[in-house]
């Protein structure tokens, strides 16, 4: 359902409002730009990498309006948009829509720090549910993921002040994207069960270190991670509170360990304690388990 903007109970400016010129709208080629080296950033690795990923996936529908201020010489010194107007030019497009702004080089540099500097932080849950909504294959993977392992990927907005975390409850999803890539959906389907349908759903400790050593340790020892029901009763006197207190001792007081590598140890202990030794022909390790790909 949409929803209208409104600004509730935000106090209005103190300030005498000084907008400038109204800027105009125009679609311009982007052979009349240029880059002023005075508060324009260079177009670095990473940058190079944003243009290649705009221009293979180009789409109108993603590109803002290029922020522009006209130059001496009939040409435009771009304040905003110099990866996405240099992926369109990749893309034999001859025209941008721009934003056309009145501003000497002061001002163009003060707007400049302004939109780069004055960004609303996007959190991976946002990121995640928005790809959702798009139908991005991946989201839809890690989404029918979450369903058969009874976890709810939660927005930041659903965890207030005292908001009591709930059974498969998790804002870790730059994990489960991780962890489905490196180990498939099987591993990571069932070490997300290993959490949530075993005691009482252990809430609250569906969390990146902990789904990643679980992986690890399910990954390495298939025969632990195929063996069903029985897998999820040997976990129901794991105490993932006291594992998680340990391993983050543990990791604090001594730094050749880390947390992932203590509790999947304490882990594989209980685990052999229950079911003992995994059949060492079916153990197989990240660099030759012939599954290792991405499933489609």
């Amino acid at each position: 359902m949409f929803s209208k903007l409104n600004p509730g109970d935000l106090d209005k400016p103190t300030t005498e409002l000084k907008a400038g010129p109204a800027p105009m709208l125009d679609w311009l080629d982007p052979a009349k730009f240029v880059v002023d080296p005075c508060y324009q950033r260079e177009v670095g690795k990473k940058g190079r990498a944003n243009i290649r990923r705009i221009a293979q996936a180009f789409c109108w529908s993603k590109f803002a309006p290029v922020i522009v201020s006209p130059v001496e010489g009939g040409l435009f010194a771009i304040v905003d948009g110099q990866h996405r107007t240099t992926a369109a030019i990749l893309c034999g497009i001859d025209k941008v829509p721009c934003q056309i702004v009145r501003a000497d080089q002061a001002e163009q540099a003060a707007a400049y720090a302004a939109i780069n500097g004055n960004v609303t932080y996007t959190t991976p849950t946002q990121i995640f549910y928005a790809k959702l909504a798009a139908e991005d294959h991946d989201a839809l993977r890690i989404k029918r993921i979450c369903d058969a392992a009874e976890v709810v990927v939660i927005r930041r907005a659903s965890l207030g002040m005292g908001t009591k975390v709930k059974k498969g409850h998790t804002q870790a999803v730059a994990a489960l994207g991780h962890c489905l890539h490196q180990y498939g959906e099987i591993t990571l389907i069932t070490s997300l069960q290993c959490i949530t349908q075993t005691a009482d759903g252990n809430a609250g400790y569906v969390r990146a270190h902990i789904m990643e050593a679980i992986c690890q340790t399910l990954h390495d020892a298939q025969y632990w991670r195929d063996s069903g029901e029985q897998l999820f009763r040997a976990l129901d006197d794991f105490s993932f509170p006291d594992s998680f207190d340990r391993a983050t001792e543990d990791a604090r007081n001594d730094f050749s360990k880390t947390f992932k590598k203590v509790f999947a140890d304490l882990f594989r202990a209980h685990l052999l304690a229950r079911l003992g030794a995994p059949d060492r022909g079916r153990v197989t390790s990240s660099r030759t388990n012939p599954n290792f790909a991405v499933t489609p």
